[in-house]
């Protein structure tokens, strides 16, 4: 998987409104900070639901589908964008696909609205942390649990309480804690087979073509509802949709 940007295209976007959620949250995330991998795994103070309800899944990262050989995963990152992401969703319906969405958690509190529709219409949710901190990996232990487990938060309340199914770090940036805890909050981790390169609007018709060629690497494709002008993945999902399906492929759900 390769790695996308920076820091994160959100930093200057939700500065503010970042700061005063952790200062309403940060009591109740964490009561240690860990700074080395030698020390104890920190313990957040108030997880998103009991840990009774939880069900533990595998700590590798997913590629396949449940749809087994002909499956196509269709993923969709950093929203929701209330421009980007409802013509993502008509599309979805107009063509019967469902598609998993990697929301941030700061959009999908701002968005509660988007992320109810995106549960209603059958796609499932996945955490792709608060803010899109693409070097996250080089960061703490209790750096990368609080931007899982806050944004598992902020998506799940968004929701009206339904809870994400993956964990997508940013630009890939996952480590073997990371994915540890994610898997413990059964969130599976998620990778990518096909970066569209949408994120970098190289035209719509280049697009297609990357997915077209790069498809028989495997079955996860990465696209992008937020983060810019979303015009050219737009358009290539209407094409990409009913060319997939004529080919015989089937759209379905990463494996967890």
């Amino acid at each position: 998987m390769a790695r996308h940007g920076g820091r994160g295209w959100y930093s200057k976007l939700i500065g503010a409104a970042l700061g005063v959620t952790m200062l309403a949250t940060g009591a109740s995330v964490w009561a240690t900070q860990v700074g080395t991998a030698s020390e104890p795994s920190p313990r957040p103070t108030a997880p998103a639901t009991p840990a009774g309800d939880l069900k533990p899944v595998a700590e590798t990262i997913a590629h396949a589908s449940e749809e087994g050989p002909r499956g196509v995963n269709l993923t969709i990152d950093d929203g929701p964008d209330p421009v980007w992401t409802p013509q993502v969703l008509d599309l979805l319906r107009e063509y019967d696909v469902k598609a998993t969405f990697c929301m941030v958690g700061t959009q999908a509190q701002a968005h509660p609205d988007l992320v109810k529709r995106v549960v209603a219409d059958g796609h499932r949710l996945c955490d792709h942390s608060v803010s899109h901190n693409t070097a996250m990996d080089k960061d703490s232990r209790a750096y990368q649990s609080k931007q899982i487990l806050d944004a598992e938060r902020m998506i799940t309340k968004a929701s009206g309480g339904v809870r994400p199914m993956y964990y997508r770090a940013p630009g890939g940036a996952f480590t073997p804690y990371s994915r540890e805890l994610a898997a413990s909050r059964g969130m599976r981790p998620l990778g990518w087979n096909v970066d569209t390169k949408d994120f970098e609007r190289p035209g719509t018709e280049a697009i297609v073509a990357t997915v077209e060629r790069e498809l028989p690497n495997g079955p996860t494709l990465l696209f992008h509802d937020a983060g810019g002008d979303r015009t050219q993945t737009v358009e290539a999902l209407r094409q990409l949709l009913p060319q997939l399906k004529d080919q015989g492929y089937t759209f379905g759900f990463p494996v967890r």
